[in-house]
């Protein structure tokens, strides 16, 4: 089976929840000693601001692009076996889950770090738009990783383009995470998206 096969990629309408436990069947594998997983979920408090809901929109086709391309990024990096991404739109009340990534891999190191690296990327690049409700008012919101992604957010160089503007080149930086060292992301394309 090709690796885009292993590669389970879907942005669910308002009103489907996020199955966990289809995606970690989907990644489970004899083969496997790990599944490494995150679950974003809607907390209730943000910067002491009561949150009701959040409520997510995308550009779907390119997201569904851009999250193609991440796995493909990631089993450029890491042995992996299979990926799972999810991600809902609409209103996402508090304590349910947003986001869901699982991945499997023969050790436990690949699939923690590929995991990790597939989070911050989502957050960071692609076109899936979050506004936090709050009991006196809402905002539309930007990811941290977007916006230390784009230091100069007036200039519009494709130097700047997320993870999904093609090719990219991992590399490792000297701090080391939890399960070795991190990764940087670099465009090695000027090539976009769209």
């Amino acid at each position: 089976m090709a690796d885009e096969e292993r590669d389970l990629i879907e942005i669910l309408e308002e009103n489907n929840p996020i199955d966990t436990n289809k995606y970690t069947r989907y990644v489970r594998s004899p083969k496997c000693g790990a599944i490494a997983t995150f679950e974003g979920t809607t907390r209730d408090t943000f910067e002491g601001k009561e949150v009701l809901e959040l409520k997510y929109e995308a550009y779907v086709p390119m997201a569904i692009r851009c999250l193609k391309t991440l796995c493909s990024s990631a089993r450029a990096s890491w042995d992996i076996h299979s990926i799972a991404v999810a991600h809902c739109l609409g209103t996402v009340p508090v304590g349910e889950t947003s986001v869901f990534v699982a991945i499997s891999s023969v050790h436990r190191a690949d699939a923690l770090d590929a995991c990790k690296f597939l989070i911050d990327e989502l957050k960071a690049s692609v076109p899936i738009w979050k506004k936090e409700v709050y009991t006196n008012g809402e905002v539309w919101k930007e990811n941290k990783e977007f916006i230390e992604r784009m230091p100069d957010l007036g200039k519009t160089s494709h130097d700047q383009a997320g993870a999904c503007s093609g090719k990219k080149k991992v590399e490792a930086h000297e701090r080391k995470s939890c399960c070795g060292t991190k990764v940087k992301v670099n465009d090695e394309t000027s090539d976009s998206c769209s």
